[in-house]
């Protein structure tokens, strides 16, 4: 059976062109079940889980299908203690507008919108990413605007950029930072680091988190997660 870990997260964004939005919607609902974020258990999401079809599939079985690793079905460490954060301090982006930078499920996003955030938008690269986060986003009566697509490189049009376990590894990490610390010149970026090599050591650390995960995902039944607000490019 096939486990997830952030060093599979290297394989390209899947490639869907037979599916529409409704059928990618439809492929969501079909193999997660709705569940709660464990640190802000009023959000309800999307999830795999062990009695679900996607969560059985074998990797094999993904790569014939030309699907990417589904981590959008989870809510991931960093995400979880993001979420946790922005609701115990609303102020960060109430009246705002805010980006989830690689959202996978969006929970951060979603926790920025309960929060009273003007706007958000979730950037996501997989179209089945995509679905998700608006079927989450729906669940919660929530209005989130997802970007599909590399976003990089893009004018900060944002106050508050949040990033849930973007350092996992080396090339994304040298892709995404210079222009994250571009954007922190004058937006607020904060990045959630559950102890991935790749993460930058700067910025000033505003929390930390103990977040239960599955083994099925990380190598501990915790992670500790550190929330930082990332410096500024020289």
């Amino acid at each position: 059976m096939w486990t997830l870990t952030p060093s599979s997260r290297r394989r390209n964004s899947a490639s869907l062109p037979e599916l529409d939005a409704g059928g990618l919607a439809g492929f969501v609902r079909a193999n997660t079940a709705l569940g709660a974020s464990r640190l802000v258990p009023g959000v309800r999401l999307y999830l795999a889980s062990e009695i679900t079809p996607l969560w059985q599939a074998s990797e094999a079985f993904l790569r014939q299908h030309d699907m990417a690793p589904p981590f959008w079905a989870f809510a991931w460490p960093g995400s979880e203690a993001l979420a946790r954060y922005i609701i115990e301090h609303p102020d960060l982006v109430r009246g705002l507008r805010v980006l989830d930078f690689a959202a996978g499920c969006g929970l951060a996003g979603l926790a920025a919108r309960l929060a009273g955030a003007a706007r958000v938008d979730a950037a996501e690269i997989d179209p089945l990413a995509g679905a998700a986060i608006g079927l989450n986003a729906a669940e919660n009566g929530l209005a989130v605007n997802v970007l599909l697509g590399d976003i990089v490189g893009a004018d900060c049009r944002w106050d508050v950029i949040i990033c849930g376990d973007v350092c996992y590894e080396a090339p994304m990490t040298r892709h995404i930072m210079p222009w994250l610390r571009r954007c922190a010149a004058g937006a607020v970026v904060i990045i959630a680091d559950p102890g991935r090599r790749y993460a930058p050591d700067e910025g000033e650390v505003l929390a930390r988190y103990e977040v239960p995960v599955s083994l099925e995902l990380e190598d501990s039944c915790a992670r500790q997660v550190k929330l930082f607000r990332l410096l500024a490019a020289p």
